[in-house]
């Protein structure tokens, strides 16, 4: 379900998110944004992140490293390098103002001070709704969920939120629930006060399972 969401403020998105829909463009130089409700809603379970065989080697590798909210800006600009995006200039103002009062976050990783993957998302209550991530170099995105994920239980999160399921979140742990369900999730997830700053980011080599 859609529609237009014109003279839309970081207060109003808020309100919009506690209500279970957010916001998209058509495309990166589309000026209107619209609502979007799916009927079926992307979640990844914080209790079933999947961490593949490859993906724990290169996690016991180390030769990376990961931050919580030093590069907010470069990982939306990373998000949005690419063909087709949602992610135009007011999606950019919008969260970049989120960010702003700390509603919005991303997690960074580095590869010698290269910024290589990331992810940015969302957060109230005990919410955490995830918006975009990238990938430079392999597994940049994974690595960084995969410590995001850790980073949300630790810091006593319900619920991630992911929008939609695609194959690539399917195959992390990732599931398809109704929107019925979902609304109950978020209702739940927004009595709880968790605070994504509470603890720090697990380190490399802190366990995340």
């Amino acid at each position: 379900m859609t529609e237009n969401a014109d003279g839309l403020v970081p207060e109003i998105l808020l309100r919009a998110y506690a209500s279970g829909i957010f916001p998209m463009a058509e495309s990166r130089d589309h000026e209107k944004l619209f609502w979007v409700d799916p009927n079926r809603r992307g979640v990844l379970p914080l209790d079933a992140f999947h961490i593949s065989r490859s993906l724990a080697r290169r996690m016991r590798r180390g030769n990376y490293t990961i931050s919580l909210n030093e590069d907010f800006e470069g990982v939306l600009v990373a998000c949005a390098d690419r063909s087709e995006t949602w992610i135009s200039q007011e999606i950019h103002g919008l969260y970049t103002s989120l960010y702003e009062l700390g509603h919005a976050h991303s997690i960074e990783v580095w590869q010698e001070d290269i910024l290589v993957g990331g992810v940015y998302g969302v957060t109230l209550g005990a919410a955490f709704f995830g918006e975009s991530m990238f990938s430079r170099r392999t597994d940049g995105s994974k690595l960084a969920l995969a410590h995001l994920v850790a980073h949300l239980r630790k810091c006593g999160f319900v619920l991630f939120d992911t929008q939609f399921l695609t194959p690539h979140l399917a195959r992390l742990g990732a599931i398809e629930i109704s929107r019925t369900a979902y609304r109950a999730l978020l209702d739940d997830a927004l009595e709880i006060e968790a605070n994504i700053l509470a603890h720090p980011l697990p380190g490399i080599g802190d366990p995340i399972a």
